[in-house]
């Protein structure tokens, strides 16, 4: 019973991680937010209080 229930869990973990690692990749690299990513990385740089939005 381990054995399988260790197996399921490696095969399975496994697939779901690359899975969502994927996604995560296909997320940072979509075209449609590099405006966001630009922002945020500006965000450090800024000056000013942050309260005077």
């Amino acid at each position: 019973m381990y054995e399988t229930l260790s197996r399921f869990a490696q095969t399975w973990g496994f697939g779901f991680f690359m899975l969502m690692f994927a996604v995560a990749v296909a997320y940072a690299l979509w075209p449609s937010n590099k405006s966001k990513f630009q922002a945020a990385a500006r965000v450090p740089l800024d000056e000013g209080d942050p309260t005077d939005e």
